[in-house]
């Protein structure tokens, strides 16, 4: 019996090393963006999202905390702004327990930083990694960081700038 309990307890711990050791080797490719003093410009904010949405989407809009939506089934301003404002109010709010509080980070190829998707089609938020004060963060991380980000978004709502067929126009 002891001798069983022993194995048991080892066989446990090892397996907590190794998960450990799984876990932090996972993110080892990420680069180290500690960045102090700094703060992201309105006008930096907006290069980096353009050059984190696909080309092939000209209308969107960009909210003050980096939350942005992609506007497929018009091209006007207006219906833009419009579109936007609603599924803002829609999606962008965080919900204890809801489906807004899932989320997805995606590491972006064109610019430093992620996008965060949450449950509301065509709407993220870009985080840059000047934002978080870890060194090497984990998706979770960044993720609840976004999710947080989109919250703000979401109770207060300030646009930035929406892109018109590419246009952009600054608010």
């Amino acid at each position: 019996m002891k001798n069983t309990s022993k194995g048991l307890i080892i066989g446990i711990l090892i397996s907590g090393i190794i998960i450990w050791l799984l876990m932090s080797v996972g993110n080892s490719d990420k680069k180290d963006w500690k960045m102090e003093n700094y703060e992201l410009t309105k006008k930096e904010l907006i290069r980096h999202v353009k050059l984190a949405i696909n080309p092939e989407f000209k209308d969107w809009i960009l909210f003050q905390n980096g939350t942005h939506i992609i506007i497929e089934d018009t091209s006007n301003p207006k219906e833009i702004e419009e579109q936007g404002f609603q599924k803002m109010q829609k999606f962008g709010p965080v919900h204890a327990g809801g489906p807004a509080g899932d989320f997805g980070t995606t590491d972006l190829n064109k610019t430093d930083g992620w996008v965060v998707s949450g449950n509301g089609y065509g709407m993220y938020t870009y985080v840059h990694p000047s934002e978080l004060d870890i060194e090497q963060p984990k998706d979770y991380e960044i993720g609840l960081f976004g999710r947080n980000k989109r919250d703000k978004d979401g109770l207060n709502p300030e646009i930035i700038c929406i892109s018109s067929n590419g246009q952009i126009t600054e608010k």
